[in-house]
């Protein structure tokens, strides 16, 4: 039996594997898609045995930005909000790391979901462009990820032109960590969601939160103070009285898996 599903969820190597399920209309971005997308988020975000979270697409696309065809709206609501925020929010913020496994183009807010994720890896086929502005509109969302990844510099020109970029061109930028063949593309992911689990779960999920906290400090002392504080709780936690027993005793940690 065929899964109709807009967005896939599988657990897979302590990892959930949430892949975009609209290949004929290459992964575009429907308000059914955001609906789903966001529930899967929260559940792997909220499954104690899920150590990271991969996303990526199925069929030759990643993610074609906004589904024009719904007018491209995202599933705002008539009050005036717009869920993709709460999407680019629980990549972005949410406490489990998030892979973005780019398998082929990403578009428009297609591009800004790789973007929000903590690990981004592309297939060398892949593609990418912030097309709105061919369109008449812009990138809006989008900008709050996309700007502390590129830059003013880069993103100006890139906002401005809409021109398509190559998976290499997006590793130079810093869009993604590093393209990879188009058949190494799991195993890359996979390497990384290994490395992953081999760290403390509460020492995961604070170090993406110190890099978003010293990241959006206001000053430095404020950087500062945050990470005095968190360092001297972890270093009291009994995941880290376990982490430094199993070094000394030349083991594995309780936490990594044979």
């Amino acid at each position: 039996m065929v899964d109709e599903s807009l967005v896939l969820y599988e657990l897979k190597q302590q990892a959930a594997f949430i892949t975009l399920n609209a290949p004929k209309t290459r992964n575009a971005l429907s308000a059914g898609m955001v609906s789903e997308l966001i529930a899967h988020l929260r559940s792997a975000h909220g499954d104690p045995a899920v150590r990271a979270i991969v996303l990526t697409g199925r069929g030759s696309a990643f993610c074609a930005g906004a589904d024009l065809n719904a007018r491209g709206n995202m599933g705002a609501t008539p009050s005036g909000g717009n869920p993709f925020i709460e999407v680019l929010k629980l990549i972005r913020d949410g406490e489990k790391p998030v892979i973005a496994a780019v398998n082929g183009a990403a578009f428009g807010g297609g591009v800004g979901l790789v973007a929000a994720a903590d690990i981004a890896i592309a297939a060398a086929h892949a593609s990418f462009s912030f097309s709105e502005v061919r369109i008449g509109v812009i990138p809006a969302m989008i900008s709050v990820v996309v700007l502390p990844k590129l830059g003013e510099h880069q993103t100006m020109r890139l906002f401005l032109t809409g021109e398509r970029f190559s998976a290499h061109e997006a590793e130079s930028y810093g869009l993604v960590h590093r393209a990879v063949p188009g058949d190494q593309l799991e195993r890359a992911v996979l390497a990384d969601v290994r490395a992953i689990a081999a760290g403390g779960p509460n020492a995961i999920r604070e170090a993406k939160a110190l890099v978003r906290k010293v990241a959006r400090a206001a000053s430095e002392d404020e950087a500062y103070a945050y990470a005095e504080q968190r360092i001297a709780e972890l270093f009291a936690s009994a995941e880290a009285a376990e982490g430094i027993g199993a070094f000394v005793q030349k083991r594995p940690a309780s936490w990594v898996k044979p």
